[in-house]
């Protein structure tokens, strides 16, 4: 019996917590920075306080500049040059580096890319400490011209959150 009630009171504080983080505005911040195009449905980061740092979650993020327009139409190498142009953009927008990233998800057409994208990254990313990553191919995005999308999730030190 005593058990039971440990857990069900165990239970209630794990939901009280949960639902007070997600009306607690102070926690969880929705941005779209102005140096990159203005999202249809959805922000493009999330910011969270985590009390010591915060974690910004990067929406995917495909080529199209400031003006929503794509860049690189049928070259990869652009297309993945202006993707990670969008992510160090919202990334420095939030108070960060591009060395603060740990992890990346890639989402491909064609993997025989992959080399070329290897090379946009290394530019953007700490080679001696590369962040964690995920690859996969897909056989369509959003819009018949992307080639790509790149999802990217850093942690920031300190816990100012703009």
């Amino acid at each position: 019996m005593r058990k039971q009630f440990i857990s069900v009171a165990v239970t209630l504080l794990l939901v009280t917590s949960f639902a007070n983080a997600q009306s607690d505005k102070s926690t969880v911040h929705l941005i779209n920075p102005s140096e990159v195009a203005k999202p249809n449905g959805y922000s493009q980061a999330a910011i969270i306080n985590l009390g010591t740092g915060k974690m910004i979650i990067l929406s995917g993020q495909v080529p199209l500049n400031v003006k929503g327009e794509l860049v690189g139409k049928d070259n990869f190498e652009q297309q993945a040059e202006q993707v990670f142009v969008n992510i160090q953009k919202i990334i420095e927008a939030s108070g960060g580096k591009m060395s603060d990233i740990v992890k990346l998800s890639y989402f491909i057409l064609d993997t025989k890319n992959l080399k070329t994208l290897r090379a946009v990254r290394d530019k953007y990313v700490d080679v001696q400490h590369p962040p964690a990553s995920t690859l996969v191919q897909v056989s369509r995005l959003f819009r018949d011209d992307v080639l790509l999308e790149i999802e990217a999730t850093a942690v920031i030190s300190g816990n100012k959150i703009q």
